[in-house]
């Protein structure tokens, strides 16, 4: 277990090296010019050159991406051309919303996604397996734009059961974690449907049910714990990727989080505060990944040895 975590973190480490490369290659290629951006659309020349020189433009490519990795090392993300302050101190401002929706999408997922998969699967060909099917077919094709847009409509303005604009309390969380999760609840309940389907079918289950284990037992002991990996994995996935601003719910419900912010630095050309963000997501991702990647490990040996 020892080797299997130290493999999983190199490669995490090495991704995230990886991005780095990529957002500076981005921030290099850009035909927005940065110095431009921080000196000001009327600034003279020489108060161009002297932004070249602030932001170490007029020095070779890798000492420029030797200084933004050791900026990096230090938690230092640079200043926002927009405004002067501090991109870690934009990004963290506006993190702890991003996490209270990411955690409350990545519960509806878990709570209705999982227990419909499973059901779905131990009523196979049923009424229960062909309404969840159907259910699900219909929460993946739907965008979420548009389920926001209905709900919205539907319990903020027709049944005003929800407040229509974001603010810090738990009603005004529900719309956007439905619209957040159930697309994705739509995806595990096909995916654990799936998966249960094909380790029903093992003959380590059948051995239990003739030495006679009851049906509980078999499910929660056995079919459980072998087929609950993909989920573990996914969920891992779309934490660090809701971690990392989910753009179109947070702006279809106007939550602030960093999704909404890096949008509206996308439209500024506020650079630094987009690689900022960009660095924060791919560092999540990989973080939860990992996390996932160690349980799963966990709970099937196997894996360690594969």
């Amino acid at each position: 277990m020892t080797r299997y975590i130290a493999g999983r973190l190199g490669w995490a480490l090495v991704v995230i090296f990886a991005m780095t490369i990529i957002t500076f290659g981005v921030t290099f290629l850009s035909p927005v010019d940065p110095a431009r951006l921080y000196a000001g659309i009327r600034a003279s020349h020489h108060e161009y050159e002297l932004a070249r020189r602030t932001l170490g433009l007029d020095q070779p490519v890798i000492v420029q991406y030797l200084r933004y990795l050791g900026r990096l090392l230090h938690g230092n993300f640079g200043n926002s051309f927009s405004t002067g302050t501090s991109v870690r101190s934009l990004v963290l401002g506006r993190l702890p919303a991003t996490i209270e929706l990411a955690a409350a999408g990545l519960l509806v997922e878990v709570v209705i996604g999982l227990p419909l998969g499973f059901l779905a699967a131990t009523r196979w060909h049923g009424l229960a397996d062909r309404v969840v099917l159907t259910g699900s077919l219909l929460g993946v094709v739907v965008p979420q734009f548009v389920l926001g847009f209905v709900l919205l409509y539907l319990f903020a303005y027709k049944i005003p059961l929800f407040p229509l604009g974001a603010s810090a309390s738990l009603p005004a969380l529900v719309l956007p974690a439905l619209a957040l999760g159930l697309p994705g609840a739509a995806w595990y309940a096909r995916m654990v449907r799936s998966s249960v389907l094909n380790v029903l079918g093992e003959d380590f289950v059948r051995s239990s049910r003739a030495k006679g284990l009851s049906e509980w037992r078999v499910m929660s002991r056995h079919v459980f714990r072998n087929s609950i990996g993909p989920a573990i994995t996914m969920i891992g996935l779309d934490f660090g990727i809701f971690l990392g601003g989910v753009l179109v719910v947070e702006q279809v419900f106007g939550w602030p989080g960093i999704g909404q912010q890096a949008w509206n630095a996308i439209t500024a050309n506020d650079i630094p505060v987009v690689l900022g963000t960009v660095i924060v997501a791919t560092t999540a991702v990989v973080l939860f990944n990992l996390i996932a990647d160690l349980a799963n490990a966990f709970l099937d040996p196997r894996i360690r040895y594969a």
